[in-house]
């Protein structure tokens, strides 16, 4: 299965997709804060469709990953919970990375697993 799906050159300028890159690469340090943001101010922009997906997606992904991070706070009682939230830490910083290469070619890219709260 290939998780990458390339989008038109022209369907997403430089800046857009520069965003983009910026908005999954800050999943490592700030979580849902930055796609979050990104989102909201061009969800109703028909011009900024690249943009708008792959700040959804990396919404949804770090989302995704705060409700691991959740229950790993909660496992931390039987001692497990900080293997498991390094281990989110370290799929975190993977994914993101890959996600923001593409994004910065312009590649429409789909996390391989995320709960799709926002669509």
């Amino acid at each position: 299965m290939n998780d990458f799906n390339p989008v038109q050159g022209s369907a997403a300028s430089q800046d857009d997709r520069t965003v983009a890159m910026l908005t999954h690469l800050s999943g490592i340090i700030l979580g849902f804060i930055v796609p979050l943001v990104v989102w909201l101010i061009n969800k109703d922009k028909a011009d900024k469709g690249f943009l708008i997906s792959q700040s959804k997606e990396a919404l949804n992904f770090q989302i995704t990953l705060l409700f691991g991070y959740i229950i790993g706070m909660v496992l931390s009682i039987i001692l497990i919970g900080a293997l498991l939230n390094f281990l989110i830490w370290i799929v975190c910083i993977i994914f993101s990375i890959i996600a923001g290469l593409a994004a910065n070619k312009g590649e429409d890219y789909r996390y391989p697993f995320a709960i799709r709260l926002i669509n």
